[in-house]
């Protein structure tokens, strides 16, 4: 062990952690970001202009702009929700956008090693981070006046340091990396994001192919243990005639459906990203909320590190949740009730139809806040959805 004291060791290197660790150096803090070396989260990619905006992010790093989504029902319908003239859905590789991101908090001055986290001990000198080394695989230890723990859904931080993380529900995700076809179809547009809404391929959740130029991710989701993910993304590629085009890689991972109620443990550990449970349900939209998240966190430990007062760490989350909270809760109902059977989901895509829906669905993700300048346009959807809630309206 040397005999640096770290002001913030950050587990995980994925966008979360990568922004808190930039953050804080940025703020002058000396930051050690320690990351496992090869992991690629399975991942549509999907990210709002106002990422782009917030974060400082190059539009070099988009690989497509998506000008509409496609919505498939049950029944096979279609229902096609173009942008409009409100922007683009960028899209982008995870391994790329990731990477430049860490790139990004060492240039800042934060100092990256590679490794798994095993523990944290705690004795009279302080706290001290024990991690394996990526190549030796010795355990080695770092001094460190707070951990930050973006390590993923199945986080060993917080189930070692937070009550309840151990109980994080999630849905699984698995998707392949495809090389995309050569010319578009109905079946595959490059400029174009496909939702399936359909009980075979996703008993609760739903799948997706998303275009990222030259690739493209196909994937499906599912909290049900004993559904075949990759039997599902199998049927897709067969049905779309996807079967034949090169797969690249494979990869998957749990996704939290609901953020923990608490963070911080109270003295010397706070979580962020997926292992602050910060996914958006219904959408399962993570990299917008995992980088947000993580500016409140870098912010509640700048604030600790200032004052020497743990009661600080707990900003994070009230600050998150008073921005996003509302929208969370929102689409945690509209998955319980809408993903719930095909008969639902049958009514779900046809609400997608409507020209009041579309546009305030869009503005809500290009903006990531609710939409509350239009009333009359809300008092549609609200005497819409009520009819189909009921069965008052034909499902096609």
């Amino acid at each position: 062990m040397t005999e640096t004291i770290y002001d913030a060791v950050v587990v995980g290197g994925g966008p979360s952690g990568a922004t808190i660790a930039k953050d804080l150096a940025d703020s002058g803090r000396r930051v050690l970001l320690l990351d496992r070396a090869g992991r690629i989260k399975p991942c549509g990619g999907a990210v709002p202009p106002r990422l782009l905006k917030d974060f400082e992010i190059p539009q070099s790093l988009l690989v497509a702009r998506a000008r509409s989504a496609r919505m498939i029902a049950p029944s096979d319908r279609k229902v096609d929700m173009p942008v409009g003239e409100i922007g683009y859905v960028g899209m982008v590789d995870r391994d790329v956008f990731d990477e430049w991101l860490r790139k990004r908090a060492v240039a800042a001055g934060a100092e990256r090693r590679t490794g798994t986290f095993e523990r944290i001990e705690r004795d009279e000198g302080g706290t001290t981070v024990c991690y394996r080394e990526e190549r030796a695989g010795d355990v080695l230890r770092v001094r460190t006046r707070l951990v930050i723990g973006a390590d993923g859904a199945r986080s060993a931080v917080a189930a070692q340091n937070i009550a309840g993380a151990e109980r994080m529900k999630c849905v699984f995700a698995y998707h392949e990396i495809i090389k995309s076809p050569q010319a578009s179809s109905d079946a595959f547009d490059g400029s174009r994001c496909d939702v399936f809404y359909q009980g075979h391929l996703s008993p609760d959740f739903y799948a997706w192919v998303f275009p990222h130029g030259e690739t493209a991710s196909i994937g499906v989701g599912s909290a049900n243990k004993g559904f075949s993910l990759r039997g599902a993304v199998a049927r897709m590629r067969g049905d779309l005639n996807l079967e034949d085009c090169e797969t690249i890689r494979r990869e998957g991972a749990p996704i939290p459906l609901k953020p923990l109620k608490r963070w911080d443990n109270g003295t010397d550990v706070i979580v962020a990203g997926d292992a602050a449970g910060v996914v958006a349900p219904a959408s399962g939209e993570g990299i917008y909320y995992a980088m947000m998240g993580g500016r409140c966190v870098a912010e509640a430990a700048e604030r600790f590190l200032a004052t020497g007062q743990p009661a600080a760490l707990r900003g994070a989350r009230r600050a998150f949740m008073r921005e996003h909270g509302k929208v969370f809760w929102i689409l945690g109902m509209m998955q319980h009730f809408w993903y719930s059977s095909d008969k639902r989901r049958e009514r779900f895509v046809t609400m997608c139809a409507d020209r009041d829906v579309q546009q305030l669905t869009w503005e809500a993700y290009m903006n990531k806040r609710l939409v509350r300048a239009k009333p009359v346009a809300h008092m549609r959807i609200f005497v819409k959805d009520c009819a189909h809630l009921l069965g008052l309206k034909a499902a096609a």
